[in-house]
């Protein structure tokens, strides 16, 4: 009999990286989204922190890691009330503003220059605080995400790091990035195992640097503006995942610089035809007017007359709110819905293992940075 010597035994192999799974139907989605604008536009826009929260159950509970699915457990009250508090926040800084632009004119665009900071600044400490919220209502396996830090901290860094990509006309974007992501990585926890991001500027930047030198074109020839754009997003999503770190888990992706391009031109392309079904509703309408009033086209759209026509004002405003409803609908499933599924079918998680014996800590974070970030219009996922 041979007996091997301690610690000359041959280590395990690996375990193959595990898939993202991404269930969710694209037809009670869009159903789900539908409801919900219809429910938005009767409740003057109140519902969407209802609708928020189903989109966002709908998207975790869909999506699955190593056979078990994400939980999400944010309430819709949650996020009124974030909003509430925010909006007495936000509304006398508006009203002092209003307030200077009439007493003293001449300090109106002064006055402009503190508005646009500070809004600058609540908003990246929105972004920091509502992915903080929306962490802590993020379950897995029975454990929550949370995030510690500060969000003030966060949003001075993101102030200074706007500041130079400024100066240099966009070139330091890349490396703002990085710090940034690497600054809510680092907070970022999964019970007892932290985060980080490996991600790097110089790598960000290598894989889109033309991008950069063809932008000026996409501003004159707008055609080439949404592939720009959808090759930017593409890349940066790539690069943003290859780079994170919880504990010892890693994860990667394999997604085309193409991958978006479909999606985006889906929603250039309903934005045009919903355009164009405004037009010829209103068209339609106005010679229904001219038919039953029995006046001239002339006459009735002479001067200020058709900005005082009752039916008209109607019809404009029912034609205007049905078109926002619809592209709201197609905008949620193309660039929400479907942009998640795309992402989420590339994504491989490696070493799963290390995330198997966690201990559940952290605390729920409040809603007001998600108040925040609704009242600036900074809210993502």
């Amino acid at each position: 009999m041979q007996w091997a010597p301690i610690g000359s035994e041959p280590l395990p192999p690996p375990l193959p990286p595990t898939r993202v799974d991404f269930t969710g139907n694209r037809t009670e989605f869009r159903t789900l989204v539908t409801k919900g604008a219809m429910l938005e536009l009767v409740t003057f826009g109140f519902y969407r922190f209802w609708l928020v929260t189903d989109i966002r159950r709908h998207l975790w509970t869909h999506t699955a890691v190593d056979g078990d699915a994400a939980e999400y457990t944010g309430r819709a009250k949650e996020l009124l009330i974030g909003f509430l508090v925010a909006l007495a926040i936000l509304v006398p800084i508006y009203l002092a503003y209003f307030l200077v632009g009439i007493e003293f004119e001449r300090w109106q665009a002064f006055a402009s220059v503190p508005l646009f900071l500070a809004f600058y600044a609540f908003g990246q400490f929105a972004i920091f605080r509502a992915r903080r919220y929306r962490l802590t209502r993020t379950v897995w396996r029975g454990v929550r995400f949370w995030m510690d830090g500060s969000g003030w901290a966060y949003s001075l860094r993101a102030m200074l790091w706007g500041l130079l990509v400024f100066l240099t006309l966009g070139l330091a974007l890349p490396w703002r990035e990085a710090a940034l992501e690497r600054y809510k990585m680092q907070h970022t926890h999964y019970g007892d195992l932290t985060g980080d991001f490996e991600g790097d500027g110089w790598t960000f930047f290598k894989r889109g640097w033309w991008l950069w030198l063809l932008s000026p074109i996409a501003f004159v020839v707008f055609p080439i503006a949404p592939f720009l754009y959808a090759e930017f997003k593409a890349r940066e999503w790539r690069w943003w995942l290859d780079g994170i770190r919880i504990g010892g888990v890693s994860l990667s992706s394999q997604l085309p610089h193409d991958a978006f391009y479909g999606l985006y031109w889906k929603v250039i392309g309903w934005w045009t035809l919903l355009s164009a079904a405004f037009g010829v509703y209103m068209v339609g309408g106005i010679f229904l007017v001219v038919t039953l009033s029995g006046v001239s086209a002339e006459e009735a759209f002479a001067g200020d007359n058709a900005t005082k026509s009752i039916p008209m004002v109607v019809m404009m405003v029912i034609g205007y709110f049905a078109v926002a409803l619809a592209i709201n609908i197609v905008m949620r499933v193309y660039l929400q819905r479907d942009l998640w599924a795309k992402v989420l079918e590339t994504v491989e998680v490696h070493n799963i293992a290390a995330a198997a014996d966690v201990r559940g800590s952290g605390q729920l974070a409040n809603a007001l940075g998600e108040g925040f970030a609704d009242g600036l219009d900074v809210a993502g996922f």
